[in-house]
């Protein structure tokens, strides 16, 4: 109920209706708000006036192109509505130049003078009242019956009254302006709740208001409820009520409306049956306007679902980035232990040989010091023949203690520089580069079921990933099963959305499910599709496996042979499953050759008679006579040949596992061969002299049952 609450208050006032009137554009309004929006145009905006100036200019003349132009019937949705006619807006008109002007309008009333008169009775309306829809902002200009010519809407005001019935726990005055008090009495001829300063303000008890009857709030409550239903009286007669309903005007009239006034020879109905009609029909359209609310209130629940998913996977998501960029972080610093754990590794390295040579060589500069001393002292002696003794000597110690200060012993062994550069740009730049990614598997693909079909024994399957999903997909998997309810294989790997699968068994039932995967993983699986191959099937001849000197016409029906040496032609379709029956009609036969007809192996030999290899089994027939043939094994000569016009027919039964040949629609000798198992395509070997016409998509000869075989091995 309360959203309702909004339908039930004035445009004007923001308050609950009062005495509501419906304008010609179906809205609504207080009958006292009403007449403080009136405004009184000026006289050159009057049609008589208008049209008693004649060639005069106004300041306002330039209006009457808006009036044609925004408010005309056409643009407006009115027409001639009881004594109203259109006309512009006149408080907000528009200027040549765009610019809006506000021509003055006449003083109003003040805004509850009406109230303090009888009901029923208004005050004069001034001449020339224009009154502006507040939400439409259509303009109308009144007639002399000014508000009254407005049909009261006695629905909305009884739907009002018992809403704030329904609503208020203390009636409350109806005349407070602000914070209504509890109302003390109601007065049962103005209909009306008073609180005491209202009453004695707006009701006082003398003149003719002294004969109303002033009653207690509840009783009034009471007395509201148990009124009889108000009938509406006709606002072109007031005294008449309302009885019929003009379908060309889509409004109630009266009786005297339809002897007197414009309705007379206008299609009219019942008041009763069109109120009845009017309420099944917007019955039938809250039905689908219900629906649509339910589905509404079904999305906002949805929608409500998706902020506390999004809060939660938020804080999840945000606690998962804290955790990577942690790891990073330690990851980092465990590198940054490893490098300063290098750097002081180097730096022991050669302070360890900075040291060694300082070491090495204090020892030797001691003992190079030491020998220069003693050989200055030996030089001090003045004994000749004793320094000879030692001279020698002393000479090769010295050169020798000298080569030892050679080249490279006074140079470092170790730089004191750290020849360790740290390459930190790469790392840097990808840590700018760092970024989010899909990181998740892609949801479930949407089987497209509108573009999916079988024809013949291929299935075409197409599918999309749901609208909402936002995860890169980098390609699909399609699977169907064998037909027979067995496992799932894949039959597609790729990017495209739609995929054909050819060589499907006839007469089978698919079941297809496709899956999307991207550089995380492989997503769920979507629906399963179940597909019905074709109950009996439909090929031609394959001019792709073909000899090169078949002819082909007819749509690849017809064959002959440019050659006389005989070449083979196979079917487009294979089968290994199933029965099924095909003919050939023999459209020309000369010289009387001997054609053969049967099935074969993808890889039979194309340029020898169909049969002479282990690839195919055939039945060869001249104008006298046919012979079965497999691996160049000749058996089971029949009498009965072919002409022109002679149809063979060819049925493989893979649940007996045989094949047997019919010409002229009679078996041709006993079963042909037994122990079929694995893929056959439907074959043929021919030379020049013959001309054949496929048939396909034919019913089993009604002479045969699948399955059964009498002991001689004929079939039954």
């Amino acid at each position: 109920m309360d959203e309702m609450e909004e339908e039930l208050k004035c445009p004007v006032c923001g308050s609950f209706f009062r005495e509501p009137i419906i304008l010609p554009c179906s809205h609504n309004i207080c009958l006292a708000c009403a007449r403080n929006i009136l405004v009184q145009t000026p006289d050159a905006e009057s049609p008589q006036s208008s049209r008693a100036s004649g060639s005069g200019v106004s300041d306002y003349d330039y209006l009457d192109l808006d009036k044609m132009s925004l408010y005309s019937e056409a643009d407006s949705g009115y027409g001639s509505y009881g004594g109203f006619v259109s006309a512009p807006t006149t408080p907000c008109q528009k200027s040549p130049n765009g610019v809006r002007v506000f021509p003055p309008t006449v003083p109003q009333p003040p805004p509850q003078q009406h109230l303090l008169a009888q009901p029923g009775s208004l005050p004069p309306i001034p001449r020339n009242s224009c009154i502006t829809c507040p939400q439409c902002h259509r303009s109308l200009i009144l007639d002399d019956r000014g508000l009254r010519g407005f049909p009261k809407n006695r629905v909305l005001e009884g739907v009002v009254d018992r809403y704030q019935q329904s609503k208020a726990a203390a009636l409350k005055c109806q005349l407070c302006e602000k914070s209504p008090k509890e109302a003390t009495v109601m007065c049962e001829q103005c209909d009306v709740f008073y609180c005491d300063p209202c009453r004695l303000r707006c009701h006082p008890p003398r003149g003719p208001l002294a004969k109303h009857r002033l009653v207690p709030p509840a009783q009034g409550r009471i007395s509201r409820r148990a009124s009889p239903r108000k009938i509406s009286t006709c606002t072109e007669h007031e005294l008449e009520n309302l009885s019929m309903y003009c379908v060309q005007c889509k409004m109630p009239v009266c009786y005297q409306c339809l002897e007197e006034g414009k309705h007379g020879t206008h299609e009219v109905k019942a008041l009763g049956a069109m109120w009845k009609l009017h309420k099944g029909q917007l019955s039938q359209a809250l039905n689908g306007l219900s629906d649509r609310a339910t589905e509404a209130k079904e999305f906002l629940v949805q929608l409500r679902n998706m902020v506390q998913h999004i809060q939660e996977n938020g804080v999840e998501f945000e606690a998962c980035l804290v955790a990577q960029c942690d790891a990073l972080i330690d990851a980092l610093n465990r590198r940054k232990a490893q490098l300063l754990a290098r750097v002081n590794k180097e730096h022991e390295h050669k302070l360890k040989v900075v040291r060694d040579q300082i070491s090495h060589c204090t020892v030797k500069l001691r003992q190079t010091t030491g020998l220069m001393e003693y050989c200055l002292e030996v030089i001090k002696e003045n004994d000749p023949s004793g320094f000879l003794q030692i001279s020698d000597a002393l000479i090769r110690r010295v050169h020798m203690t000298e080569s030892q200060w050679g080249k490279g012993t006074l140079t470092p062994r170790m730089t004191s520089d750290f020849d360790l550069t740290l390459d930190s740009g790469p790392l840097l730049q990808t840590i700018h580069q760092l970024d989010f990614v899909q990181m998740k598997v892609p949801a479930a693909p949407m089987l497209q079921l509108e573009e999916c079909c079988t024809q013949n024994n291929s299935a075409t399957l197409s599918w999309k990933q749901p609208p909402l999903s936002t995860i890169t997909v980098e390609g699909y998997i399609l699977e169907l099963d064998d037909g027979n309810g067995g496992p799932f294989r894949e039959v597609y790997v790729g990017t495209e959305t739609i995929c054909t699968v050819d060589g499907l068994h006839f007469n089978s039932t698919y079941k297809s499910r496709v899956k999307a995967f991207n550089a995380s993983g492989v997503g769920q699986y979507s629906k399963t599709l179940i597909m019905q191959t074709s109950e009996i099937a439909w090929f031609t001849f394959d001019p792709v496996s073909a000899h090169p000197d078949i002819i082909f016409s007819n749509d690849n029906l017809t064959v002959t042979c440019n050659s006389y040496d005989d070449r083979v032609v196979m079917g487009n379709s294979a089968f290994s499953r199933g029965v099924h029956y095909w003919e050939m009609t023999i459209d020309r036969y000369d010289n009387h050759p001997d054609p053969a007809f049967g099935i074969a192996r993808a890889d039979v030999l194309k340029d020898v008679m169909l049969g002479k290899d282990d690839k195919a089994w055939a039945m060869y027939v001249d104008n006298n006579r046919s012979w079965f043939m497999h691996n160049n094994s000749h058996t089971n000569r029949s009498d009965g040949g072919i002409s022109k016009g002679a149809t063979i027919g060819v049925l493989l039964d893979f649940t007996r596992r045989i094949v047997i040949f019919l010409i002229n629609d009679e078996q041709q000798g006993p079963v042909a061969f037994e122990g079929l198992e694995g893929v056959y395509y439907p074959a043929i070997s021919l030379n020049r002299n013959v001309q054949v016409t496929l048939h396909t998509g034919l019913p089993i000869p009604d002479f045969y049952t699948p399955g059964e075989a009498d002991p001689t091995g004929s079939v039954c």
